[in-house]
């Protein structure tokens, strides 16, 4: 197989790097092995030369300590980090060089270091690079002895929280050693274009600059010539290189070129050399596709002259079990993941991610929206917008598009994300210096600036869509939001906000609940937010993803959009689900274990033309009253789908193109037994899938998948278990714990289960709860030799409901290589004592009462591997309830606008600021007024928590204002400076009893005027 890129040449021992002039050509050589690493101490002699760092911990980049530490009560990065931590550490490395290496330029390079790192080589400080999403490099040529050198690198987050969702900490992505001729092509500086594409030719023209073109009199070249993937040259000119010329640039055609899309991800190589009289002394290769790309504010989007609807979802880098630290492998399952539900696009939010993302998305045939900032400003407490933005911008926004600006898969730029700035015309400006090719957009912010109009959220309401026209293209850059847990049900809409003005109407499937479990007890519930959220579709803030596809689908103008997101992530737990135990992030189609949600398959049926059928929701449900009706829904981009039970018909139903048809859907009333869909095109069944009812878990299946190693990254395996019954039907509330024992040349990743509040340690346990039945491991191969895993786990019905019947399940699973068979031996216990003094020697399944605890031994010989328990009981697991189980919470987190609520005096509704929600926010001007909210109470009375969002500046003043509540005083607020008039709110806070029924809520001046007032929140 041909493979792109530079002349590589791998060394036996990263730590005994000789870095040879033998070769004149650039040599590349990865730098990921046998870091020294701590954290917790930062001491400057950890940056000298000769520090001794032989009992740090060994490890391999990429490294995220920040997922490794886990999540903690108290977490540095809070509910936006999803309670992880942040702190500081330090990596160093030794590397040999070898004196000929002298006449050469040594470059480091950094793809991804998360934040303001400071890196040493030899105790010299090169430099600090505040961002953490950005990469980097320095010339370490003049600092390198002969013999050994050190390199050190400093990481500090020590202040937090720096971002608005989970970020990792550390040397997160690759590292490079790249040694080239003194005479060479800088970094990032090969600029390929294609000004003229038809049918018949493609022009492509071809930018570089040289450090230095000063000759001894040989002559000086450039040669480049364009090459396809299977390495056959098409095109070449050659030029000389005049004295001390640093920009050059140069033109080629091929005939026919194959146009690069998403269907057809059609991918050249532009080869670049400089030719020293008859040797090449660089060389650099550089991947390029030709595509035209249109916007038009009437009919959208149009790629290669075809009008292609946006199928896109938005990612944040750090979504899926391994927290920051992706490796190529892993990064394409991922993206292959997404890209099998059917998406074309992606924006990869807020910020640039590792180039290898991008290569991916190249091969893989994804339109990338790359996006630079999450803000202009400060946006988090210790962000990048108030640490280094102003300084650090135009450095950053240079290495972002010069090193990004020839993938064909890049489609548009984005500059930030719901922030605004006088700043943006100069950004955009700055930017299209870099790459006049591509037009500008970002997401929500400053629109007036791009040429691109993005919205978030707000382009999900009625109002928007149905009266909104623009003078430019319009996209949506997030929407919809909408939430799923995998394998939970409900039957009654979700709003996170409740019904917001403008919304679409979305209506319950049944009139009253069916289903009655959640993850915690409503008693234990903080806010009525931290409940699991239904897989119909029904849980949002604003609008249905059915609905949200229909209006992108039909209106032109749109030219789509990227749903928020594509994978769950860790972090903003407190936004839709209320804060700890909840620690993640539940918008996307797949979790973070990579299952695929019922929202995947929503997507599919709409986004994919290889016949698919899938049924929701599984028909296992032991404790709902026979005969109860549950609405059976089955996505598929089939003409037609035949639903039966237990073999008999229930007719048939047609997709349709109205969001509340794009599902077929069947009223069933619910027994035991098996439903089937079976789907057709042309009257002949194209695929069938059938779901059956579970009983007790009695076996542990185990499946793996093996991700090839490439560039350089070793491979990688997931092994997924699910509890099945004797009939090898997955039992759907399967809760027992899977252990795990790694054998050989394999490192753990991660454990991970999508459970949102599943506090148990991803990386640092031996084992980790199924989670609606299923459950993965994640790991890396180290060597080549061999590597298995031994699974275990006691299984059963966690509350004794279905059935008191305990198995136990034990097995090797070879990965690759040769690995010893293993003779397993199981003893248990059930009265809570020791298995290895104690335990019955494992032979069938047995019963067990209420209350008790399983302890159990996996032995090979007399060598105990693994170490077990499970407690079964009544009260054990998921919450089953009732009806009225979570009455507590009816009319419990609201909020009001401000806008919406009886004004008097000189209270007046304005616009002319930002971040506000709805329609707008409420103003005084220095005079007299006062806010009047109904909130309709459905509960009982009782105590609720109430908060008014506003924002002033006026220094040394409070705006006094009285709050009543149902015409009684309760207290007078003084709303304290914000920080500005514009963007900065903040709240205050009380609690108020609310009656039963009808309530009133009132804020009125006190002579002192007030501040803007945004919104009321009931909590």
């Amino acid at each position: 197989m041909w493979k792109l890129g530079k002349v590589t040449y791998l060394l036996i021992s990263i730590l005994a790097i000789g870095i040879s002039n033998v070769y004149a050509q650039r040599v590349e050589i990865p730098f990921n092995k046998q870091w020294k690493f701590i954290m917790d101490v930062d001491q400057t002699e950890f940056s000298q030369k000769d520090f001794d760092a032989s009992k740090w911990t060994t490890l391999d980049v990429p490294h995220d300590w920040s997922f490794n530490k886990g999540v903690r009560t108290g977490g540095d990065q809070k509910q936006g980090g999803g309670y992880h931590d942040g702190g500081i550490g330090w990596y160093r490395k030794t590397f040999l060089v070898n004196k000929t290496s002298f006449s050469k330029i040594t470059y480091v390079n950094f793809d991804g270091v998360y934040m303001n790192s400071e890196v040493w080589v030899n105790g010299t400080s090169l430099g600090k690079r505040p961002y953490g999403y950005i990469s980097f490099r320095y010339d370490i040529s003049k600092y390198l002895v002969e013999g050994e050198n050190s390199i050190a690198v400093r990481v500090d987050n020590s202040l937090e929280p720096s971002a608005r969702w989970y970020h990792p900490c550390g040397i997160y992505a690759a590292v490079q050693l790249v040694e080239v001729h003194p005479v060479h092509i800088l970094p990032n500086s090969v600029f390929v274009t294609t000004p003229e594409i038809t049918p018949a030719r493609g022009k492509v023209n071809v930018k570089v600059d040289v450090s230095s073109a000063k000759t001894q009199g040989n002559g000086l070249q450039l040669e480049a010539s364009i090459v396809t993937l299977e390495g056959k040259s098409i095109a070449s000119t050659l030029q000389t290189i005049e004295d001390n010329s640093k920009a050059l640039s140069v033109n080629l055609e091929i005939e026919k070129p194959l146009r690069w899309s998403p269907d057809t991800p059609n991918l050249y190589v532009v080869k670049t050399k400089i030719i020293l009289g008859d040797k090449t002394i660089d060389e650099i290769d550089t991947r390029f596709g030709f595509r035209t790309v249109e916007w038009n504010k009437d009919t959208g989007f149009w790629l290669n002259g075809n009008n292609l609807k946006l199928k896109g979802v938005c990612e944040h880098w750090e979504g899926g079990p391994v927290g920051g630290a992706w490796t190529k492998p892993m990064l394409r399952w991922k993206l292959n993941l997404l890209k099998e539900m059917g998406i074309n696009a992606i924006r990869p939010s807020h910020n640039p991610t590792p180039p290898m993302f991008y290569d991916i998305c190249d091969e893989i045939g994804l339109l990338v929206m790359d996006e630079i900032f999450d803000g202009w400003h400060k946006k988090a407490p210790q962000d990048y917008g108030k640490q280094a933005f102003s300084e650090w911008w135009q450095r950053d926004i240079t290495e972002w598009i010069t090193r990004d600006r020839n993938h064909p898969s890049i489609f548009v730029y984005s500059l930030g994300n719901e922030t605004h700035s006088d700043i943006a015309p100069e950004l955009v400006e700055f930017s299209r210096n870099l790459d006049p090719t591509r037009l500008y957009t970002s997401g929500a912010g400053n629109s007036e600036d791009m040429d691109i109009i993005g919205v978030n959220g707000g382009s999900e309401t009625q109002a928007f869509i149905e009266n909104k026209r623009f003078t430019k293209p319009f996209i949506s850059t997030e929407a919809p939001h909408t939430w799923q847990t995998r394998g939970y049900y409900r039957t009654q809409t979700w709003w996170r906000d409740n019904v917001l003005p403008g919304t679409y109407e979305l209506p319950n499937l049944t009139e009253k609940e069916i289903f009655f479990y959640e993850g915690l007890d409503p008693k234990k519930w903080k806010n009525r937010k931290q409940r699991f959220n239904s897989s119909y579709d029904n849980a949002t803030v604003r609008i249905s993803a059915r609905k949200s596809w229909e209006q992108v689908r039909d209106n032109p103008w749109i030219s789509g959009h990227f749903r928020w997101t594509g994978f769950d992530y860790y972090g903003e737990a407190g936004l839709v689900h209320g804060g700890l135990p909840f620690n993640l992030f539940m918008g996307g189609a797949l979790d973070v274990a990579g299952f695929k949600k019922d929202l995947f398959y929503f997507y599919q049926s709409q986004w994919t033309t290889e016949p698919m059928v899938h049924v929701l929701p599984h028909w296992t449900h032991p404790r709902m009253e026979k005969g109860t009706i549950i609405p059976v829904w089955v996505y598929s981009n089939a003409e037609e789908v035949e639903l039966f039970f237990n073999g008999q018909s229930l007719g048939k139903d047609k997709p349709g193109t109205v969001w509340n048809e794009m599902q077929c859907e069947w009223m069933v009333p619910y027994q035991e037994g098996t439903l089937e869909a079976v789907a057709y095109n042309g009257g002949k069944e194209v695929k069938r899938t059938q779901v059956s009812t579970s009983v007790t878990p009695s076996k542990l299946s185990t499946e793996v998948t093996t991700i090839p190693a490439e560039d350089n990254f070793n491979a990688s395996y997931i092994i997924t278990s699910q509890s099945k019954d004797n009939n090898n039907q997955l039992y759907p509330y399967g809760e027992n714990r899977v252990y795990y024992k790694l054998y050989g040349d394999i490192q753990k990743v991660s454990m991970e289960n999508g459970n949102p509040i599943d506090p148990t340690s991803r990386t640092k346990s031996d084992y980790r709860n199924m989670f609606f039945g299923k459950t993965r491991l994640f790991v890396q191969q180290k060597e080549e030799q061999s590597g298995a895993i031994v699974t275990a786990s006691i299984l059963g019905d966690k509350a004794l409901y279905l059935s008191n019947i305990i198995t136990i399940d034990a097995d090797q699973i070879n990965l690759f290589g040769k690995s010893k068979k293993l003779k397993l031996k199981i003893k248990y216990t059930t009265n809570g004592t020791d298995p290895r003094t104690e335990g019955k020697v494992y032979k069938e399944a047995f019963t067990v009462e209420d209350g008790t605890l399983v302890k159990a031994i996996v032995m090979h010989k007399n060598d105990v591997l693994i170490s077990m328990e499970e407690r079964f009981g009544k009260t054990e697991g998921l919450f089953w309830g009732n009806e009225h189980s979570a009455d507590i919470w009816i009319g419990r987190g609201i909020n009001i606008g401000a806008e919406v609520a009886e004004l008097e005096g000189e209270a007046k509704v304005r616009d002319d600021a930002y971040r506000y929600k709805g329609e707008g926010f409420v103003a005084f001007d220095d005079k007299e007024g006062a806010i009047t909210w109904f909130k309709e109470n459905d509960g009982e009375a009782g105590d609720f928590s109430i908060r008014f969002r506003y924002m002033h500046n006026n220094v040394k003043q409070l705006h006094p204002m009285k709050l009543f509540v149902n015409g009684e005083y309760i207290k007078t607020f003084e709303f304290n400076p914000t920080g500005g008039w514009e963007k900065e709110w903040k709240f205050v806070t009380t609690i108020v009893n609310f009656k039963e029924g009808a309530n009133e809520i009132r804020l009125e001046t006190t002579g002192e005027g007030g501040p803007y007032i945004d919104e009321l929140f009931v909590d």
